[in-house]
C-alpha cells in the first residue's frame, strides 16, 4: 500500500485538529519523508513524531479509526529509515526488537507470521560408529587415534594448544560437552571383559564416555550361535540403550558404521544381532559396515566358514553397503610397500583405518565436491544384494621413499587399479565394474582428475558392465591425508581410495563357500553350534542364500553380454 503526501493530510487534519502542533508536526514530517529531505537525523525523528501522534490520537474516540491506517504508515516510514540510520536505535526500534525476540510482530502484537525468518545453524549430519569384538574394537582405536590427529584433538579430547577449532568437522563424529572436551560418538562392545578393559586403560582412557564402554563375562568362542542367541542376547539391550542415548543426543543423524569381524564369535553373531535391531528401530538410517572377512590362505579360527556364511546371511538384507578387508591382503600390502616384516595388528589396523578415515573424510570436513553418506549407497548399489564394494588406496608410501615419488593424480588413479593394493585378494580383471567411486583428499585438481579418469576409461584391461556406461562417482575433500607419529606410513599431500562395486569380489564368496562345504559334508562342528539353540536347518538356509548371492553376481555379467533386442 502507497501513501501520497496530497491526499494524506486532507484526511488527518480534521481528526488531529484538536492538537494543531501535532498536527502540524506530523503533517510536515510526513510531507518530508515523501519529499527525501532532510537529515538521517531528521528521518529518524520522523518515526518519533508519528509514534507521538499514534498515541495521542488513540486516546480519543476520533482517532480510533485511522489508528489501523497510522500503524501501517508507521511500518512503511520505520523500514525506509531504519537503514540509513547511523546513530543508536530509538525507543522504537528496542520495543522492535524485544516483540521480535519474543516471536511477536511490533506493529500489531500479533505472533509474527510475516517476521524475516532468522536463519538457523546449519543441521548436523552425524554419524554413530559401533565396533564389535576383538577386531572391530580394535579396529576402532586405529581409527579414533587418526581422527583425534586430524582433527587435532589430545588424547583426553581436549584441543591442542597449537591448533584452532575449524568448526563443523567435529560434529559429525564428535559431541562437545560442557567444559570444551570432545566425545567420540561411539559404542565398544565385547562379549569378554579384556579388550575393553585395555580401552579404558589406554593412552585414550580420557577420550570415551565410560557408559559407551560395553562389555560381557564371557566370551562367544568363535561360536556364531553364542553371539547371537545365548550370551548376545543378555547384552543386546544394555548396548540399545547405549545407542539411543547417543541418538537422541544427534540434531540429524545420518546413520551407523558397523566395525566387527565376520570370523569371530561375537564379531558374526552379536554383529548380526545388532544390525537386526538397528534395522528395526532406525530402519530409514544409512548403516555401513567394515567387515573383516577370512583370508584364503590364513585363518584365526576352524569354524571361521559356519560364521561367515551365518552372519553373511543375516546381515544381507539389515546393511546398506558393506566394505570388507581381508588380513591376508593387508599382510602382504604392509610386508611388500611398507617393508614391515612382521606386520602385528598395530600395523595394519593403522593402514585400514587411512581407508576409513578417506571413505568419512567428506562428511568431516570441506571440499569442492564433497560426498555424502547417502551417496555411497546410491552410487554404489545397483541391486540391494550386491553392496560389497572393493576398497583400494593410494599412494601407500614407506617413509624411506617418500622423497621418490611423484604422487601425481593420474599415478594415484592407476594404481589403485592395480589388484596389489586392493584390501580384499581378488582379481577385478577377472569381473567387471558397475560402479566406481574415487576419493580424493588434499591438493586435487578437478581438472586432472576428470583427465585421469578419462585415460583410465581407454585401457582395454578395464571393464564395465554395458548398462552402467559412466560408472564414475567423484569426491575431492580439501583436508591432506594425515599420519599417525611413530606410524608406518609416509606424510603426503595428497591421497585417494577407490570404492568399486565389481563382479570379481564374487571369488571371495565362492572361496568361504567351499570352505564351508567340506566342513559341512561331515557336520564337523555342527554340535557347538546346535547347542546353543541354533537349529541345523539354519546352516542349509544359510548356505543356499549364500548361493543365490554368487547366483546374483554371475547374473549381473549375463545381463551384459544378452545381445541388443533379446530380453
Amino acid at each position: 500500500m502507497t501513501y501520497s503526501h496530497s491526499s494524506w493530510p486532507k484526511a488527518s487534519t480534521s481528526i488531529f485538529a484538536a492538537d494543531e502542533q501535532v498536527a502540524g508536526g506530523m503533517t510536515t514530517a510526513i510531507r518530508r519523508t515523501h519529499a527525501g529531505v532532510g537529515t538521517k537525523r531528521q528521518c529518524w525523528n520522523v518515526v518519533d513524531v508519528i509514534e507521538l501522534a499514534l498515541v495521542r490520537a488513540t486516546a480519543t474516540n476520533a482517532g480510533k479509526p485511522i489508528a489501523a491506517v497510522v500503524c501501517r504508515y508507521l511500518a512503511v516510514v520505520f523500514r525506509r529509515t531504519r537503514v540509513s540510520r547511523d546513530e543508536p536505535p530509538g525507543k522504537a526500534e528496542v520495543k522492535a526488537k524485544e516483540h521480535a525476540r519474543q516471536g511477536r510482530c511490533y506493529s500489531c502484537s500479533s505472533p509474527a507470521r510475516h517476521k524475516r525468518p532468522i536463519k538457523d545453524k546449519q543441521t548436523m549430519r552425524e554419524v554413530i560408529s559401533i565396533h564389535v569384538g576383538q577386531a572391530g574394537c580394535q579396529l576402532g582405536n586405529a581409527c579414533w587415534e587418526l581422527y583425534c590427529e586430524e582433527h587435532h584433538l589430545s588424547p583426553d579430547g581436549r584441543l591442542k594448544e597449537t591448533s584452532t577449532k575449524s568448526d563443523e568437522g567435529f560434529s559429525t563424529f564428535f559431541s562437545e560437552t560442557g567444559n570444551g572436551k570432545y566425545v567420540p560418538r561411539a559404542v565398544y562392545v565385547d562379549l569378554e571383559p579384556n579388550v575393553i578393559d585395555e580401552v579404558r586403560n589406554g593412552a585414550y582412557k580420557g577420550l570415551f564416555h565410560p557408559e559407551t564402554l560395553v562389555n560381557g563375562k564371557e566370551d562367544a568362542a568363535n561360536n556364531y550361535a553364542r553371539g547371537h542367541y545365548t550370551v548376545g542376547k543378555e547384552l543386546i539391550d544394555t548396548v540399545l540403550d547405549r545407542l539411543r542415548k547417543l541418538a537422541d543426543a544427534c540434531s540429524g543423524l545420518q546413520g551407523f558404521f558397523v566395525f566387527h569381524s565376520f570370523g569371530g564369535g561375537t564379531g558374526s553373531g552379536f554383529g548380526a544381532l545388532l544390525l537386526e535391531k538397528l534395522s528395526t528401530d532406525y530402519g530409514k538410517k544409512s548403516k555401513l559396515e567394515f567387515a573383516i572377512y577370512p583370508s584364503p590362505r590364513m585363518s584365526s579360527s576352524v569354524v571361521e566358514p559356519y560364521n561367515t556364511v551365518l552372519t553373511t546371511h543375516t546381515t544381507l538384507e539389515h546393511v546398506d553397503c558393506s566394505f570388507m578387508v581381508d588380513n591376508e591382503a593387508i599382510y602382504d600390502i604392509a610386508r611388500s610397500k611398507l617393508g614391515v616384516v612382521s606386520p602385528g595388528h598395530t600395523n595394519l589396523n593403522r593402514l585400514i583405518a587411512q581407508v576409513v578415515s578417506s571413505i568419512t573424510a567428506s562428511l568431516r570436513f570441506d571440499g569442492s565436491l564433497n560426498v555424502d553418506l547417502n551417496e555411497f549407497q546410491t552410487n554404489l548399489v545397483p541391486f540391494p544384494r550386491i553392496h560389497f564394494p572393493l576398497a583400494t588406496y593410494s599412494p601407500i608410501i614407506g617413509a624411506s621413499k617418500a622423497m621418490h615419488e611423484q604422487n601425481s593424480t593420474a599415478e594415484m588413479v592407476n594404481s589403485c587399479f592395480d589388484p596389489n593394493n586392493q584390501m580384499v585378494k581378488c582379481d577385478p580383471r577377472n569381473g567387471k565394474y558397475m560402479a566406481c567411486a574415487l576419493l580424493f583428499r588434499g591438493d586435487v585438481v578437478p581438472k586432472d582428475v576428470n583427465a585421469a579418469v578419462a585415460s583410465i576409461k581407454t585401457k582395454r584391461t578395464i571393464s564395465f558392465v554395458d548398462w552402467c556406461p559412466t560408472g564414475f562417482k567423484l569426491g575431492i575433500c580439501n583436508e591432506p591425508p594425515c599420519q599417525v607419529p611413530g606410524g608406518d606410513l609416509a606424510k603426503v599431500s595428497r591421497s585417494l581410495c577407490m570404492l568399486s562395486n565389481t563382479t570379481a569380489i564374487a571369488s571371495a564368496w565362492s572361496n568361504i563357500t567351499k570352505k564351508f562345504d567340506l566342513l559341512y559334508s561331515k557336520r564337523a562342528f555342527v554340535h557347538w553350534y546346535v547347542g546353543e539353540g541354533m537349529e541345523e536347518g539354519e546352516f542349509s538356509e544359510a548356505r543356499e542364500d549364500l548361493a543365490a548371492l554368487e547366483r546374483d553376481y554371475q547374473e549381473v555379467v549375463a545381463d551384459d553380454e544378452v545381445p541388443e533386442g533379446e530380453y
